[in-house]
This record gives structure tokens, sequence and C-alpha cells, in this order.
């Protein structure tokens, strides 16, 4: 008897390893109105416009970053010492990438310059983002703060925090009271000058190659009317399939996310 019951709970542990070993089943794009809904493995369903909300927090004003998503900064450069600054006093730019890694915290990826040798007085694109500003854990990048009540100072703001929970109150302080925070020399405060665009990007595989893509761009960015295509979403540490219509141009406005890969042709 007892080694039946021996027996009985040994396979009972193996199907049940078994089950945890076992891959996710796949993502379903699926029709629906107003829009098309993206179904998981667990079978919760979201709305495609909702898609990034559920990788992030996000608003119209802000997003907070999540590893895989990039900063990309293009710093214009003029002559020192002229007043005005037009094409005549015009330099060039630099290009810099940040990059959010796995812990959290922001690195420099890339710098691409269009200048020979940037003005003493005005920062290397890469030096726009101090390294003190870069070994927090939690992100929010905001894309206009104004500054001041007349709305003549203004600028895209990188916020840094060591946990969620002071994130949340450093930008509740900055929505009051945005000198309090990006005042002076603070560390948790960058404040991107008005010579500079910030895009918020992510990388994304297209065919075997990294790419990087604007936060918030769908599949049909990367793919144009394809007779066969993949796509791989992480989900559960894993990359699992995502099932869609390659034939249907509603179902390729599914919102792509960092780390997602893409084979077509």
């Amino acid at each position: 008897m007892w080694d039946v019951r021996l027996l009985l709970g040994a396979t009972l542990a193996f199907l049940a390893a078994c089950a945890a070993r076992r891959p996710p089943g796949a993502f379903r794009v699926l029709p629906a109105k107003p829009s098309y809904v993206l179904r998981a493995p667990d079978a919760q369903e979201t709305a495609f416009p909702e898609v990034p909300g559920r990788f992030t927090r996000t608003t119209s004003a802000w997003v907070e970053l999540r590893p895989g998503m990039e900063l990309r900064i293009e710093n214009a450069y003029y002559r020192d010492g002229t007043a005005r600054r037009d094409l005549g006093s015009y330099l060039g730019t630099e290009i810099a990438r940040f990059r959010v890694q796995p812990n959290g915290s922001v690195r420099l990826r890339s710098v691409e310059s269009g200048v020979a040798q940037p003005p003493a007085g005005q920062a290397p694109v890469q030096q726009l983002i101090r390294a003190s500003a870069m070994r927090y854990r939690f992100y929010r990048f905001f894309y206009e703060v104004v500054f001041n009540r007349k709305g003549e100072l203004r600028g895209a703001v990188l916020l840094g925090a060591r946990s969620a929970s002071e994130l949340d109150r450093l930008a509740a302080q900055l929505a009051a009271d945005p000198a309090s925070v990006c005042g002076g020399a603070s560390p948790r405060c960058t404040v991107f000058p008005e010579t500079c665009t910030v895009a918020l990007e992510m990388e994304i595989v297209v065919n075997g190659a990294p790419r990087s893509v604007l936060w918030g761009s769908f599949l049909a960015s990367v793919v144009k009317q394809p007779r066969r295509l993949e796509l791989l979403r992480v989900y559960g540490g894993r990359l699992t399939p995502v099932e869609l219509d390659a034939a249907d141009p509603a179902a390729l406005r599914l919102p792509l996310l960092p780390g997602d890969r893409v084979t077509w042709e």
C-alpha cells in the first residue's frame, strides 16, 4: 500500500514539474470594436491603445522607463558668443542614446557627432545626463515641464529615484513646484536644454537585426504588406508567439514593445 502511495506521489510531483516547465500558450490578436484586442496566454484581453500601459505606467505627459527603453537625445550647437541662434551660427548636432538596463539604471549606449569640436560653453551631448543621475532604479520621463507661470522656460525632464514611492513623491512635487525638484544641481532631475530634442525609443529585433523605434510604434511601421510574418513577445521570461492575421491591416496596428522579435518577408 505504501509503495503505491509513494509511486502515486512521485508521479504527481513529476507531472507538476512538467507543467511548470511547459511553455506558455500564444498571444492572439482578435478583431473587436472600437479597436482590436490582444489576448494574453492567461486569457487577459487588452485593447490595442492600452497595450503600452500594460508594459509600463504612462500618461499623456510622462512615461516610466523600463528595461529595453531608450532616450535619444539630439543637441544642436552654435558658435560661442553669438546672441542669436540661427543658421548663420549653427555648427551641427550630436546624438546620444541612453538605454535602461535590466537593473533599472541608465547607461550611455552610443554617441554620434556632426560637430568637429563642441564649443567650450556648450556641454557635449553625452554629458547632458550626468553620471550621478544614471544610478537610480526608477525613472520617469516628462515630455515637457513648464518652469514659470508665463511659460517662457520649459523643457523635457528625466526624473530618477531609488524607489517607486519616492518617484511618485518627487513627481507630485515636480507638478506643484518644478523648481523645488529641479533647482540647483539635483542628480534626481535632468532638465534638457531648449537646443535639444529628446525622443523615447525602444529596441526590437527585425529579421535578426536590432532596431530602435519610437515608443508607441505599431507593427505596421516595420512590416509592409508581409507575405509571411512571425512576432515573438516576452511573456513570463520567455519569447512567446503572437498569432495574428498578417493580411489584416488593422491587426498590424498592434503596438510594439521592447524586446519584440519580428521576422517577415
